[in-house]
């Protein structure tokens, strides 16, 4: 399976994109919860913080203080999360270090059977999922195209090979 993709077209640097190492990237979005927590308008946010925290005050008072994890199983949960996440990568960083011509109007993503053309502006909002279940998606991918608001959640744009500016 290729993993390879490039952003081409009416950019001033070309780039290529490579989802086989995006799993060691700070910036992957872990999928299973995103579209939850997302879509959580800001007081309910604000409400399940203060309750939590309550519940965290209440626990220290009862039981006391108790010493945070150790930086060994930390590390341990975090290769665990990474061998069993589900992860997608934000596409806006690419698309600004690419940096579109100012006459740009256009994303064409460029699927192994069809071409998706969407406005520039809609680009940002895009998250290119690059593992599922600690898996790589190699029967249909190397990534599928979601977008932010979780809309195609359930049908995303499949076999995607590269990303064209128009």
């Amino acid at each position: 399976m290729n993993t390879i993709m490039s952003i081409k077209g009416k950019v001033k640097f070309p780039i290529t994109l490579d989802s086989g190492v995006w799993i060691f990237d700070d910036r992957r979005i872990d999928l299973n919860t995103y579209f939850d927590t997302e879509a959580d308008n800001g007081l309910l946010q604000d409400e399940e913080y203060t309750k939590s925290v309550s519940k965290f005050w209440d626990k220290e008072i009862r039981e006391g203080a108790v010493f945070p994890p150790t930086i060994k199983s930390e590390k341990k949960y975090e290769k665990e999360k990474v061998l069993t996440g589900t992860f997608g990568m934000p596409f806006e960083p690419f698309l600004k270090n690419a940096e579109p011509d100012a006459d740009a109007q256009s994303l064409v993503i460029e699927t192994a059977n069809e071409e998706i053309t969407l406005p520039l502006e809609q680009a940002g909002e895009i998250i290119l999922a690059f593992s599922k279940e600690g898996k790589p998606l190699r029967e249909d991918g190397p990534v599928h195209v979601l977008f932010k608001d979780g809309s195609n959640r359930a049908e995303p744009i499949r076999k995607v090979t590269s990303f064209r500016i128009d």
